[in-house]
């Protein structure tokens, strides 16, 4: 007995290696494809889209297959163009073999037709669904285009940190927690300030929202005229309030007026200021204090290296450093430069620059609304506007709507709404799955790419799909999306 198991596993240790045979077998994600369509029939897409091209391949089905990639790999029209037209990819849209130009054709077609597109999937919407609320959050942010051909580029601020780069403005609006579902996008040249493009923003969905409903945005977009065509439409407002001189005396006050604690753990205090129009609330974070005195502090050190830097080269007769210098073949300079270091101690350095940098408005911020809410209340609203920053951040780094190259404007508008759509797609299946609430784009979309099908035509008559890599999201969707409990 002993000699028959040793032999035996003796036998198990000369197994040779399995062979790998090569096959015709594909594999490619499935599970965005499914919340696609799934969306694309509730929505009605089919005539909201439809009607903007009759003739040639079925606008729709193309239509289809960009956001489902959209939400899948997502690189170029040419990479899109290869993905769609595999020929098991486009039997599931039920497309013929096309050429990529006809992609950039459905670009242009939709962006062409933008307002009228995003007029009839709020009525759709609206329709759809009875919002507990219509309270919005409104945002605006940039988008860096590469190259120069499109003339909706502009040089302006750029919030991705790109002022050499010509950009867009995207506006979007979006009803406010707990709905979280964005409904609104304005796309604007690149040189437009907030508050001129924040008329366009609000126009685009105020004829949506319930009388009373509350408007939340930042205070980049704050006016006078805002403010007053909100109040015309009989909507309320929350924003943020720039500090100013009236300011200082209150905050040089600030304990003498009692504030009421909100959040005891960060220190977070606040006053309440009521006027005829319009209520101002002003707060103080000790958190927010610290971080902004830091933030000043490692300007006044990097400051003093910059004047040293200098002073050095002008006691050594040496040319300026190339970040001081202007980098320009056609412009001469000629210029003196003579620091303050020679006649100041670094102690007093630090203290003039302490004083210009330091002016005691440091963890202080003011809120302004025109509804009369309790501190808690109007703190609490305005900071829940960050789940449109977390759309924007989803936008640019989960759909990857950037970048953007150069092409026509109408191109432009096409490529950033296909975007807007992909996430209107998965913030409507976190609204209707309250399971998926607080699950980030990033995680849906993985979970959904993750699904797969493998198209098994290897040695077969007829061609065998297989399913794989399911997980908790992914069939919670999909149980969702076939009427499945």
């Amino acid at each position: 007995m002993f000699l028959v198991m040793f032999e035996s596993t003796k036998m198990q240790t000369t197994l040779r290696t399995n062979e790998v045979e090569p096959n015709q077998n594909i594999s490619f994600p499935i599970g965005t494809i499914d919340l696609v369509n799934y969306l694309y029939e509730i929505l009605n897409f089919t005539n909201i889209i439809g009607k903007h091209k009759k003739n040639g391949i079925d606008i729709n089905k193309l239509l289809r297959a960009l956001i489902s990639y959209k939400l899948t790999d997502n690189f170029s029209i040419t990479r899109s163009h290869e993905w769609i037209c595999r020929p098991e990819v486009r039997d599931i849209f039920g497309l013929e073999s096309f050429g990529k130009r006809t992609l950039y054709r459905v670009l242009e077609t939709i962006g062409a037709n933008r307002e009228e597109i995003i007029s009839d999937i709020q009525d759709v919407i609206f329709a759809r669904y009875e919002f507990e609320h219509t309270n919005i959050n409104m945002d605006w942010t940039s988008i860096v285009l590469h190259g120069n051909k499109a003339k909706l580029g502009k040089y302006g601020y750029s919030r991705d940190h790109r002022p050499d780069k010509k950009q867009i403005t995207v506006g979007v609006s979006e009803l406010a927690d707990p709905i979280n579902i964005p409904i609104g996008l304005t796309i604007e040249p690149g040189n437009l300030n907030d508050q001129t493009h924040f008329k366009k923003t609000y126009r685009q969905s105020s004829g949506r929202l319930k009388e009373g409903s509350l408007v939340i945005f930042d205070k980049g977009p704050n006016s006078i005229t805002n403010i007053a065509m909100i109040r015309a439409d009989n909507l309320q407002y929350i924003t943020a309030k720039k500090l100013n001189k009236s300011d200082d005396k209150i905050i040089e006050k600030f304990e003498e007026y009692h504030p009421e604690v909100i959040d005891a753990e960060t220190d977070v205090r606040g006053i309440k200021f009521e006027k005829p129009n319009s209520v101002n609330y002003l707060f103080f974070s000790e958190k927010l204090q610290k971080e902004q005195l830091e933030s000043r502090a490692r300007k006044v050190v990097r400051q003093i290296k910059e004047a040293k830097d200098i002073q050095e080269s002008i006691d050594k007769n040496k040319a300026l450093p190339k970040r001081f210098r202007i980098n320009n073949l056609l412009i001469d300079v000629d210029y003196s430069i003579q620091t303050k270091l020679v006649e100041l101690t670094e102690d007093d350095a630090v203290k003039l620059l302490e004083d210009k940098f330091i002016n005691g408005r440091e963890g202080f911020f003011c809120l302004k609304s025109s509804k009369n809410l309790t501190l808690t209340e109007a703190l609490l609203t305005y900071r829940k506007k960050d789940s449109i920053e977390k759309i924007f951040h989803s936008l640019k780094n989960e759909i990857e709507i950037k970048p953007l190259r150069v092409w026509t404007d109408n191109s432009i508008y096409g490529a950033i709404l296909i975007g807007f759509i992909a996430q209107l797609f998965v913030s409507l299946i976190r609204f209707e799955i309250p399971e998926l609430k607080h699950t980030s784009t990033k995680f849906i979309k993985k979970s959904l790419c993750d699904l797969t099908v493998t198209v098994d035509s290897w040695k077969r008559k007829t061609k065998k799909w297989i399913y794989s890599n399911f997980d908790a999201i992914n069939t919670r969707i999909l149980r969702h999306n076939w009427g499945i409990s």
